[in-house]
Protein backbone atom coordinates (compact mmCIF):
# COMPACT_ATOMS: atom_id res chain seq x y z
CA UNK A 1 0.00 0.00 0.00
CA UNK A 2 1.47 3.34 -0.74
CA UNK A 3 2.32 5.64 2.19
CA UNK A 4 0.44 8.22 0.94
CA UNK A 5 -2.65 6.20 0.86
CA UNK A 6 -1.92 4.84 4.52
CA UNK A 7 -1.88 8.28 6.12
CA UNK A 8 -4.73 9.41 4.31
CA UNK A 9 -6.94 6.05 5.78
CA UNK A 10 -5.09 6.19 9.14
CA UNK A 11 -6.25 9.90 9.27
CA UNK A 12 -9.49 9.36 7.59
CA UNK A 13 -10.15 7.04 10.54
CA UNK A 14 -9.36 8.75 13.78
CA UNK A 15 -11.24 12.12 12.33
CA UNK A 16 -14.40 9.96 11.93
CA UNK A 17 -13.37 8.43 15.93
CA UNK A 18 -13.24 11.60 17.05
CA UNK A 19 -15.89 12.89 15.15
CA UNK A 20 -18.03 10.55 16.61
CA UNK A 21 -16.81 11.04 20.05
CA UNK A 22 -17.71 14.74 19.92
CA UNK A 23 -21.13 14.08 18.90
CA UNK A 24 -21.55 11.53 21.80
CA UNK A 25 -20.30 14.11 24.39
CA UNK A 26 -22.61 16.80 23.18
CA UNK A 27 -25.26 14.35 23.71
CA UNK A 28 -23.90 13.49 27.30
CA UNK A 29 -23.04 17.01 28.17
CA UNK A 30 -26.98 18.20 27.72
CA UNK A 31 -27.76 15.82 29.57
CA UNK A 32 -25.28 16.85 32.25
CA UNK A 33 -25.84 19.79 32.48
CA UNK A 34 -29.82 19.42 32.99
CA UNK A 35 -28.89 17.10 36.03
CA UNK A 36 -26.14 19.27 37.44
CA UNK A 37 -28.75 22.15 37.28
CA UNK A 38 -32.01 20.32 39.05
CA UNK A 39 -29.60 19.66 41.64
CA UNK A 40 -27.92 23.03 42.32
CA UNK A 41 -31.97 23.43 42.46
CA UNK A 42 -33.11 20.63 44.26
CA UNK A 43 -34.53 19.41 41.68
CA UNK A 44 -34.68 16.23 39.79
CA UNK A 45 -34.27 17.00 36.42
CA UNK A 46 -34.70 14.31 33.41
CA UNK A 47 -36.25 10.78 35.11
CA UNK A 48 -38.85 9.20 32.43
CA UNK A 49 -36.95 9.07 29.15
CA UNK A 50 -35.23 6.03 30.31
CA UNK A 51 -35.09 2.07 30.05
CA UNK A 52 -35.52 1.29 32.88
CA UNK A 53 -37.16 4.00 34.07
CA UNK A 54 -34.89 4.42 37.11
CA UNK A 55 -31.42 5.30 35.16
CA UNK A 56 -32.44 9.15 35.73
CA UNK A 57 -33.37 9.71 32.11
CA UNK A 58 -30.23 9.35 29.94
CA UNK A 59 -32.06 8.81 27.22
CA UNK A 60 -33.51 12.44 27.08
CA UNK A 61 -30.75 13.80 24.64
CA UNK A 62 -31.70 11.57 21.97
CA UNK A 63 -35.41 11.97 22.31
CA UNK A 64 -34.51 15.70 22.16
CA UNK A 65 -32.37 15.27 18.97
CA UNK A 66 -35.47 13.24 17.16
CA UNK A 67 -37.53 16.19 18.17
CA UNK A 68 -35.15 18.36 16.43
CA UNK A 69 -34.95 15.93 13.35
CA UNK A 70 -38.81 15.46 13.04
CA UNK A 71 -39.43 19.69 13.46
CA UNK A 72 -40.90 21.92 10.72
CA UNK A 73 -37.93 23.93 9.49
CA UNK A 74 -38.85 27.41 9.20
CA UNK A 75 -37.89 30.68 7.30
CA UNK A 76 -39.45 33.78 7.68
CA UNK A 77 -40.46 35.73 4.25
CA UNK A 78 -38.62 38.50 5.69
CA UNK A 79 -35.23 36.74 5.81
CA UNK A 80 -32.35 37.01 3.56
CA UNK A 81 -32.84 33.07 2.75
CA UNK A 82 -29.06 31.93 1.69
CA UNK A 83 -27.65 33.87 4.65
CA UNK A 84 -30.24 32.82 6.89
CA UNK A 85 -29.59 28.86 5.54
CA UNK A 86 -25.54 29.08 5.65
CA UNK A 87 -25.24 30.55 9.11
CA UNK A 88 -25.68 27.24 11.22
CA UNK A 89 -22.93 25.77 8.95
CA UNK A 90 -20.69 28.21 9.63
CA UNK A 91 -20.98 28.33 13.20
CA UNK A 92 -21.08 24.33 13.17
CA UNK A 93 -18.22 23.88 11.04
CA UNK A 94 -15.02 25.50 13.04
CA UNK A 95 -16.58 24.42 16.17
CA UNK A 96 -15.56 20.77 15.07
CA UNK A 97 -12.43 21.58 12.97
CA UNK A 98 -10.57 22.61 16.22
CA UNK A 99 -10.71 18.80 17.23
CA UNK A 100 -7.93 18.23 14.18
CA UNK A 101 -5.73 19.55 16.41
CA UNK A 102 -6.21 18.54 19.72
CA UNK A 103 -4.07 15.76 20.87
CA UNK A 104 -6.00 13.31 22.79
CA UNK A 105 -3.89 11.04 23.30
CA UNK A 106 -0.29 9.97 22.40
CA UNK A 107 -1.16 9.42 18.69
CA UNK A 108 -4.37 10.04 19.54
CA UNK A 109 -4.60 13.28 16.71
CA UNK A 110 -5.60 13.89 13.77
CA UNK A 111 -2.77 16.22 12.19
CA UNK A 112 0.22 17.53 14.76
CA UNK A 113 0.46 20.79 13.04
CA UNK A 114 3.89 22.62 14.37
CA UNK A 115 1.73 25.79 14.31
CA UNK A 116 -1.37 23.72 16.00
CA UNK A 117 -2.26 26.01 18.74
CA UNK A 118 -2.18 28.99 15.81
CA UNK A 119 -4.30 26.92 13.83
CA UNK A 120 -6.82 26.20 16.57
CA UNK A 121 -6.80 29.91 17.23
CA UNK A 122 -7.86 31.10 13.68
CA UNK A 123 -10.42 28.58 12.99
CA UNK A 124 -12.16 28.92 16.14
CA UNK A 125 -12.13 32.46 15.41
CA UNK A 126 -14.64 31.81 12.26
CA UNK A 127 -17.35 30.88 14.34
CA UNK A 128 -18.47 34.62 14.72
CA UNK A 129 -18.71 35.21 11.33
CA UNK A 130 -21.74 32.64 11.15
CA UNK A 131 -23.03 34.75 14.33
CA UNK A 132 -23.48 37.85 13.00
CA UNK A 133 -24.82 35.78 9.28
CA UNK A 134 -27.29 34.10 11.42
CA UNK A 135 -28.36 38.17 13.14
CA UNK A 136 -28.17 40.03 10.06
CA UNK A 137 -30.07 36.92 7.79
CA UNK A 138 -33.41 36.85 10.10
CA UNK A 139 -34.36 40.48 9.61
CA UNK A 140 -35.27 39.99 13.46
CA UNK A 141 -34.47 42.96 15.68
CA UNK A 142 -33.08 41.03 18.45
CA UNK A 143 -31.14 38.73 16.31
CA UNK A 144 -28.89 41.42 15.17
CA UNK A 145 -28.66 42.97 18.55
CA UNK A 146 -27.40 39.71 19.69
CA UNK A 147 -24.91 38.95 16.78
CA UNK A 148 -23.42 42.26 17.13
CA UNK A 149 -23.10 42.32 21.38
CA UNK A 150 -21.43 38.37 20.46
CA UNK A 151 -19.31 39.82 17.75
CA UNK A 152 -17.86 42.84 20.47
CA UNK A 153 -18.02 39.99 23.08
CA UNK A 154 -15.68 37.10 21.19
CA UNK A 155 -13.48 40.07 19.39
CA UNK A 156 -12.81 41.54 22.84
CA UNK A 157 -12.31 38.00 24.62
CA UNK A 158 -10.14 36.86 22.31
CA UNK A 159 -7.25 39.29 23.05
CA UNK A 160 -6.80 38.40 26.40
CA UNK A 161 -7.11 34.32 25.57
CA UNK A 162 -4.55 34.70 22.70
CA UNK A 163 -1.46 36.54 25.34
CA UNK A 164 -2.68 33.53 28.09
CA UNK A 165 -1.81 31.08 25.46
CA UNK A 166 1.71 33.20 24.46
CA UNK A 167 2.64 32.83 28.00
CA UNK A 168 2.37 28.81 27.14
CA UNK A 169 3.95 29.32 23.87
CA UNK A 170 7.04 31.60 25.60
CA UNK A 171 7.32 28.71 28.15
CA UNK A 172 7.20 25.58 25.48
CA UNK A 173 9.35 27.08 22.35
CA UNK A 174 6.61 25.61 20.08
CA UNK A 175 2.91 26.09 18.56
CA UNK A 176 2.46 22.37 18.61
CA UNK A 177 0.04 21.23 20.61
CA UNK A 178 1.90 16.92 21.44
CA UNK A 179 5.11 19.43 22.17
CA UNK A 180 3.60 21.88 24.81
CA UNK A 181 1.83 18.19 26.44
CA UNK A 182 5.33 16.90 26.51
CA UNK A 183 6.95 19.97 28.11
CA UNK A 184 4.78 19.74 31.05
CA UNK A 185 6.31 15.78 31.52
CA UNK A 186 7.41 16.92 34.82
CA UNK A 187 5.34 20.19 35.99
CA UNK A 188 2.34 21.52 34.68
CA UNK A 189 1.94 24.97 33.85
CA UNK A 190 -1.02 25.59 35.70
CA UNK A 191 1.91 25.08 38.84
CA UNK A 192 4.25 26.71 36.78
CA UNK A 193 4.27 29.76 39.84
CA UNK A 194 4.08 33.06 39.26
CA UNK A 195 3.00 32.97 35.85
CA UNK A 196 1.34 29.61 34.89
CA UNK A 197 -1.52 30.39 37.47
CA UNK A 198 -2.42 33.26 36.19
CA UNK A 199 -2.32 32.82 32.61
CA UNK A 200 -4.51 29.59 33.51
CA UNK A 201 -7.32 31.72 35.25
CA UNK A 202 -6.83 34.76 32.15
CA UNK A 203 -7.91 32.10 29.67
CA UNK A 204 -10.59 30.81 31.74
CA UNK A 205 -12.18 33.65 31.90
CA UNK A 206 -11.74 34.29 28.50
CA UNK A 207 -13.16 31.15 27.29
CA UNK A 208 -15.73 31.25 29.80
CA UNK A 209 -16.74 34.45 27.53
CA UNK A 210 -16.16 33.11 24.33
CA UNK A 211 -18.73 30.36 24.28
CA UNK A 212 -20.84 32.52 25.52
CA UNK A 213 -21.39 31.00 29.12
CA UNK A 214 -22.98 32.84 32.20
CA UNK A 215 -22.07 35.15 33.86
CA UNK A 216 -20.86 35.97 29.96
CA UNK A 217 -24.15 35.00 28.35
CA UNK A 218 -25.45 38.41 26.94
CA UNK A 219 -25.98 37.76 23.29
CA UNK A 220 -28.37 34.88 24.80
CA UNK A 221 -29.76 37.55 27.56
CA UNK A 222 -33.49 36.06 27.67
CA UNK A 223 -34.59 39.41 29.26
CA UNK A 224 -33.64 41.22 27.28
CA UNK A 225 -33.08 39.68 23.59
CA UNK A 226 -35.67 37.12 23.62
CA UNK A 227 -33.84 34.05 22.27
CA UNK A 228 -30.65 35.42 20.98
CA UNK A 229 -28.97 35.45 17.69
CA UNK A 230 -31.06 32.07 16.84
CA UNK A 231 -34.64 33.35 17.79
CA UNK A 232 -35.85 32.57 14.28
CA UNK A 233 -34.24 29.21 13.68
CA UNK A 234 -35.95 26.10 14.39
CA UNK A 235 -35.47 22.39 13.27
CA UNK A 236 -32.39 21.15 12.62
CA UNK A 237 -31.01 24.71 11.60
CA UNK A 238 -31.45 25.00 15.99
CA UNK A 239 -29.60 21.91 16.21
CA UNK A 240 -26.33 23.41 14.61
CA UNK A 241 -26.38 26.09 16.94
CA UNK A 242 -26.85 23.58 19.84
CA UNK A 243 -24.20 21.40 18.54
CA UNK A 244 -21.61 24.13 18.47
CA UNK A 245 -22.06 25.26 22.07
CA UNK A 246 -21.76 22.09 23.43
CA UNK A 247 -18.71 21.22 20.78
CA UNK A 248 -17.32 24.41 21.72
CA UNK A 249 -17.48 24.10 25.64
CA UNK A 250 -15.41 20.71 25.30
CA UNK A 251 -13.36 22.17 23.36
CA UNK A 252 -12.21 24.94 25.34
CA UNK A 253 -12.22 22.75 28.08
CA UNK A 254 -9.50 20.08 26.45
CA UNK A 255 -8.00 23.07 25.02
CA UNK A 256 -7.30 24.13 28.84
CA UNK A 257 -6.12 20.69 29.98
CA UNK A 258 -3.58 20.64 27.39
CA UNK A 259 -2.11 23.78 27.58
CA UNK A 260 -2.33 24.10 31.43
CA UNK A 261 -2.75 20.65 32.71
CA UNK A 262 -0.49 18.71 31.14
CA UNK A 263 -2.77 16.94 28.34
CA UNK A 264 -2.87 13.00 28.69
CA UNK A 265 0.52 13.30 31.60
CA UNK A 266 -0.51 11.01 34.23
CA UNK A 267 0.28 8.35 36.40
CA UNK A 268 -1.58 4.45 36.14
CA UNK A 269 -4.59 5.33 34.33
CA UNK A 270 -4.16 5.42 30.47
CA UNK A 271 -3.09 8.24 28.56
CA UNK A 272 -6.49 9.00 27.23
CA UNK A 273 -8.68 8.60 30.52
CA UNK A 274 -6.33 11.22 32.22
CA UNK A 275 -7.64 13.91 28.77
CA UNK A 276 -10.92 12.86 29.24
CA UNK A 277 -10.77 13.68 33.09
CA UNK A 278 -9.26 16.45 32.81
CA UNK A 279 -11.28 18.09 30.19
CA UNK A 280 -14.36 16.64 31.93
CA UNK A 281 -13.43 18.60 35.13
CA UNK A 282 -12.59 22.01 33.40
CA UNK A 283 -16.49 21.54 32.01
CA UNK A 284 -18.04 21.18 35.35
CA UNK A 285 -16.05 24.33 36.80
CA UNK A 286 -18.08 25.88 33.62
CA UNK A 287 -21.56 24.41 34.36
CA UNK A 288 -20.93 25.01 38.07
CA UNK A 289 -20.45 28.84 37.44
CA UNK A 290 -23.64 29.26 34.84
CA UNK A 291 -25.87 27.86 37.43
CA UNK A 292 -23.91 29.80 40.20
CA UNK A 293 -23.05 33.45 39.04
CA UNK A 294 -25.64 36.20 38.36
CA UNK A 295 -25.16 37.57 34.51
CA UNK A 296 -22.93 40.85 34.34
CA UNK A 297 -23.93 44.01 32.36
CA UNK A 298 -22.16 45.20 29.42
CA UNK A 299 -20.48 47.67 30.51
CA UNK A 300 -18.77 45.02 33.24
CA UNK A 301 -18.50 42.78 30.42
CA UNK A 302 -16.12 44.96 28.63
CA UNK A 303 -14.46 47.04 31.39
CA UNK A 304 -13.12 43.28 32.52
CA UNK A 305 -11.85 42.37 29.13
CA UNK A 306 -10.48 45.70 28.32
CA UNK A 307 -9.32 47.52 31.88
CA UNK A 308 -8.52 44.34 33.78
CA UNK A 309 -7.58 40.84 31.68
CA UNK A 310 -5.85 42.88 28.84
CA UNK A 311 -3.35 44.55 31.47
CA UNK A 312 -2.78 41.07 33.70
CA UNK A 313 -2.00 39.47 30.17
CA UNK A 314 0.71 41.44 28.97
CA UNK A 315 2.05 42.12 32.88
CA UNK A 316 1.92 37.92 32.44
CA UNK A 317 4.00 38.02 29.79
CA UNK A 318 6.81 40.11 30.55
CA UNK A 319 6.86 38.30 33.94
CA UNK A 320 7.37 35.37 31.98
CA UNK A 321 10.63 37.11 29.90
CA UNK A 322 11.81 37.80 33.13
CA UNK A 323 11.23 34.17 34.99
CA UNK A 324 12.89 32.67 31.72
CA UNK A 325 16.14 35.06 31.55
CA UNK A 326 16.83 34.18 35.13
Amino acid sequence: MPLWLYNLIYITIIALIIIGFVLLTVLFLTWLERKLSARFQSRLGPMRVAWPRNLHGWAQPIADAMKLLIKEDIISKSADRWVFTLAPLVVFVPAYLVYLAIPFAKGWIVKDLNIGILYIIAISSLGVIGIIMAGWGSNNKYSLLSALRSAAQMVSYEVPLILSVIVVVMLTGSLSMVKIVEAQKNLWFVFSFPVGPLAFLIYLTSATAEVNRIPFDLPEAEQELVAGFHIEYSGMKFAFFFLAEYANLFAVSAICATLFLGGWQGPILPPLVWFLLKSYLIVLILMWLRWTLPRVRVDQLMNLAWKVLLPLALINIALTGIVMMV
